[in-house]
């Protein structure tokens, strides 16, 4: 487990989307997959995103592409077990398919989503601009903000994720480095090269589906920035309740991208935040709000 050995590799995320095919029970098509070690009580929510994300593309032609996928969170979510995969296949249009799918565990549901795809199409392009970051090379590594802090929670920040981060103006695992501002941004790469597919379909697919894994490790954040809290404040509980994700262009997540982030409210022990990721060249690859249970305790 890298968790204990320290090595920098991106196989837990690539075991996360491991799918297996079998007999749906509900829907059209269902697939298995396994939640991955963490440290906490509950799995991991990008866990879910990712393995939703890549059951339903594989419920779809080769024609198109994920556009959008909206989610619930709705049960905590045993680590190191299965979770079945149901997707009903709502519509196939032209140019667009609609799909939903729910995760089951232990016969109860544990999330939901909806997806939509499109055939690509040519057309006029826009967008926001990258805002302004410092280099990711000039900004320390999980493992050296968190050099010399010991604990299961410090080698899974540093090593266990399958992603290097690097936040901007600084991360808030054991204290708030850096203003106490809604916004922060985290530089993203997946430790190692992911593997191509037999296609460039396939290999943009891997790409989303690593964007939609790594989303939800730090889009809280923002909101706990404002708050003054950090993830070792005591006391403090937090879980995702929902997600909504958008891709607009394909790129690397194994090249470095920028996770902009802003907190928009906080309000009954609830925040919402969203995000941008851009490639390193300004490109505005997708698009992210979730909203989350934030309670800081006593």
């Amino acid at each position: 487990m890298n968790t204990l050995t320290g090595s920098l590799t991106a196989e837990t995320f690539l075991r996360a989307i491991e799918l297996d095919a079998v007999a749906p029970e509900v829907f059209d098509e269902a697939y298995e997959a396994r939640t991955q070690y963490v440290p906490w009580p509950k799995a991991y929510g990008g866990d879910m995103v990712a393995q939703s994300a890549a059951a339903m593309m594989r419920s779809v032609g080769a024609d198109r592409q994920l556009h959008s996928m909206h989610s619930y969170f709705m049960r905590p979510v045993d680590i190191g077990a299965v979770v079945r995969y149901e997707v009903e296949n709502l519509r196939d249009g032209r140019g667009y398919s609609t799909r939903s799918v729910r995760g089951y565990q232990g016969g109860k549901t544990v999330f939901a989503a909806m997806g939509s795809f499109q055939v690509p199409e040519d057309g006029p392009e826009f967008q926001g601009e990258m805002p302004a970051a410092v280099e990711p090379e000039s900004l320390r590594s999980a493992a050296e903000a968190l050099d010399g802090v010991d604990g299961d929670a410090a080698a899974y920040w540093s090593a266990g994720r399958s992603f290097d981060m690097r936040h901007v103006p600084g991360p808030v695992y054991v204290q708030v480095e850096g203003e106490q501002t809604p916004q922060q941004a985290v530089w993203v790469k997946a430790f190692d090269r992911l593997p191509d597919g037999p296609d460039a379909q396939s290999t943009a697919n891997l790409h989303r589906a690593a964007l939609a894994y790594v989303c939800d490790y730090t889009i809280l954040e923002p909101i706990l920035r404002a708050k003054g809290l950090h993830w070792s404040t005591p006391g403090l509980s937090t879980a995702s309740l929902d997600h909504s994700m958008w891709f607009h262009r394909d790129g690397r997540a194994d090249e470095w991208v920028l996770y902009a982030q802003e907190a928009v409210t906080g309000q009954r022990n609830r925040g919402l935040a969203t995000g941008r990721f851009f490639d390193r060249s300004g490109r505005l690859l997708a698009t992210v709000a979730q909203e989350g249970m934030i309670r800081a305790g006593n």
